[in-house]
């Protein structure tokens, strides 16, 4: 299979441009990306060119020395990507966009808070602030560049944007997709409370291997039924990330294949782009060799082997959702009678209640189909991939809808008699 990674800079600066502006994380004019490739020659998105309608030929060649090569000149910008390779070395790609969410950072002076989850704190770390100069300037390219040079990866331009640095233009955007997230969660988060930042202890709890009991296994040749639970897999994978309810590194699906074995999302697979052959066999306490396994996965074996009646399970952390979990405020999901069908009560636990709380295993259940973990996750269930996905997708819209609803006063919940009604029409577990 042929990653993003190994294609011409050209084309990867054109799949990741789209990515972005299909994001409604960018303008038609707004966001720059580069990459520098083994010859020191800087490929980069060009200047006053449609981003909603790049392609590899309006890409721009700087050469290592100095010559311009292309149909159109580079984005004003390339002097602070210029300044960005000359003071970090270790750094091949650069991303610079104008996200919404990222922008209202900017231009208040301040930085989102990236030890909500640990996801964001591991991929984020901390992010840097560059003071503003013009677009295009030296002055910029100095201010950012110095900032760059502290070993940040992220940081946030005064009254302007974001830029993001890897090895990769997929570790880039990786930071850049994941902090802009987290600065979702945490905007939606302020209409509802004081937001709870887990602590170094906390994060480092989370940072433990708990699959130590694993081990890599060849597997005989995939049954029909097996394919058919990865190609559903996929479709579903992709539609989560197209729905902003993943993001490119960051969403578990898990699929019962036998009481013994499941399929799960691997560690560090582009969620947008993942395939069939990607997915791995976990049986027993065995895995597919050659593949990366998720963190999830002993997690989402203890909760298989807990619960014979689950056949899917989804472990996510979509914005409106993670905005109640990173607070104290309580989501009541009594927000329309689909919401209460598919979601019940949807009990919220502590931060790292599935490490060593019984209840949790006990609480997760047909009953309560999906719950919520502070500042880490939803983790959603079902019968069905489908279902579980329907789950986490109106969780997720649902949330939305309740924090729109605060500057008018919040919402009105549906009453213990409306939900009784529900409970006895469709037949739901009392």
């Amino acid at each position: 299979m042929e990653t993003i990674t190994t294609l011409h800079p050209s084309d990867q600066i054109v799949e990741f441009m789209n990515r972005i502006y299909q994001n409604s994380m960018t303008t038609t004019s707004g966001g720059n990306l580069s990459i520098l490739d083994s010859d020191g020659n800087m490929w980069i998105s060009p200047g006053s060119v449609d981003k909603g309608t790049l392609r590899r030929e309006d890409i721009v060649c700087v050469k290592a020395d100095g010559s311009i090569e292309g149909r159109h000149k580079p984005s004003c910008e390339y002097p602070f990507h210029s300044a960005i390779y000359r003071k970090r070395p270790d750094v091949s790609a650069i991303l610079h966009a104008h996200s919404p969410a990222l922008v209202s950072y900017s231009i208040i002076g301040g930085l989102p808070d990236t030890n909500i989850t640990p996801l964001t704190a591991k991929i984020c770390q901390e992010p840097g602030f560059a003071p503003y100069a013009v677009p295009g300037s030296e002055a910029l390219g100095e201010k950012i560049s110095c900032c760059f040079s502290k070993m940040y990866n992220t940081i946030l331009l005064e009254n302007h944007g974001t830029c993001n640095a890897g090895v990769s233009l997929m570790q880039a955007y990786k930071r850049f997709e994941t902090i802009d997230f987290c600065a979702r969660m945490l905007l939606g988060a302020k209409h509802l409370g004081k937001v709870n930042s887990l602590s170094a202890e906390q994060l480092a709890e989370a940072a433990k291997d708990r699959n130590t009991e694993f081990k890599a296994a060849e597997f005989e040749v995939k049954s029909s039924s097996e394919r058919e639970i990865r190609t559903q897999m996929v479709k579903l994978i992709r539609r989560s990330y197209s729905q902003k309810l993943f993001t490119s590194v960051c969403g578990t699906y898990a699929a019962r294949v036998d009481a013994d074995s499941f399929l799960i999302t691997p560690a560090d697979v582009d969620r947008a782009t993942i395939e069939e052959c990607d997915l791995i066999m976990v049986k027993g306490f065995e895995y597919e060799a050659g593949k990366s396994l998720s963190s999830d996965t002993w997690l989402i074996k203890k909760i298989f082997d807990a619960r014979s009646e689950f056949k899917s399970l989804i472990i996510a952390a979509p914005p409106s959702v993670m905005a109640y979990n990173i607070t104290d405020t309580k989501f009541d999901p009594r927000v329309i009678p689909e919401s209460y069908l598919l979601l019940r009560e949807m009990p919220s636990f502590e931060f790292g209640a599935y490490y060593n709380d019984g209840a949790f295993f006990d609480t997760l259940s047909m009953r309560n189909p999906i719950v919520m973990v502070k500042n880490d996750c939803i983790i959603s269930s079902g019968r069905t991939l489908l279902e579980s996905f329907d789950r986490m997708e109106v969780a997720e819209y649902s949330a939305r809808a309740t924090i729109a609803a605060v500057p008018f006063g919040g919402m009105k919940p549906m009453n213990q008699d409306q939900v009784d009604e529900i409970v006895e029409a469709f037949n739901l577990i009392p």
